[in-house]
């Protein structure tokens, strides 16, 4: 899989405006984030700096301000976070987090069918595999 993502909330919430906007300042990602989180122009400085010593962002100088952009892809972030997830909560059993996760959520029918596709595909991949 790779190296090991881990975010906290707010790095999360940080990382998304990155992956949506391909980059942004400071001002920019906080801007996108007071909605729902009106937060210090400093804190935002301070977890991108956070972010770019633990090497997930990375910034370019456009004058005196700098343009910030990630340096992981979503999905690698997602694929190592639900491991993570997986691991601590389940023990690692898969079958049991999806049980939960089918017991504990409103799953319509255009999501079972898309599980159920993505199951016979693994399957043709395990099959594939032997």
């Amino acid at each position: 899989m790779g190296s090991k993502h881990h975010l906290a909330e707010l790095q999360l919430a940080i990382m998304h405006v990155l992956w949506e906007r391909g980059e942004a300042t400071v001002a920019e990602v906080r801007e996108a984030l007071t909605p729902r989180r009106p937060l210090a122009y400093t804190t935002i400085a301070t977890m991108l700096s956070k972010l770019e010593a633990q090497g997930k962002v990375a910034h370019r100088s456009d004058g005196r301000i700098s343009v910030y952009r990630s340096t992981v892809k979503r999905e690698h972030v997602s694929r190592s976070m639900v491991a993570d997830l997986a691991e601590r909560l389940f023990s690692g059993d898969v079958t049991e987090m999806v049980c939960h996760l089918l017991d504990k959520s409103d799953v319509s029918r255009a999501e079972l069918a898309r599980l159920k596709k993505l199951i016979r595909q693994k399957e043709e991949e395990l099959r594939d595999a032997d």
